[in-house]
């Protein structure tokens, strides 16, 4: 009998240094730790440093910070979540964070 291929879950996030449920993320710019923001728990207005117009409230979208040894979560901003996969293409605009 063929062996099924299961497909493969990704990786469940994980509490990651007491900022509650974010996950870590390396690129050209660096280590970041992400957070993804589900629509309905947005109740503010933010604004995209990669495109520099607002994220409403109500839209999904994912803040990210530079990593521990690089920031605290103070540093952290708001992205739209397509913003943020082509951060290496675009960088931030230059109103700047």
């Amino acid at each position: 009998m063929p062996r099924r291929n299961r497909p493969q879950r990704p990786a469940e996030p994980r509490p990651v240094g007491g900022h509650g449920w974010a996950r870590a993320e390396s690129g050209p710019d660096g280590e970041w730790l992400v957070r993804s923001v589900s629509g309905a728990a947005t109740t503010k207005t933010y604004r995209c440093p990669g495109c520099d117009h607002e994220i409403r409230p109500g839209t999904p979208h994912v803040v990210a910070w530079p990593g521990a040894d690089h920031g605290s979560i103070e540093d952290r901003r708001h992205w739209h979540q397509g913003c943020w996969n082509s951060r290496g293409r675009r960088g931030p605009s230059p109103r700047r964070w």
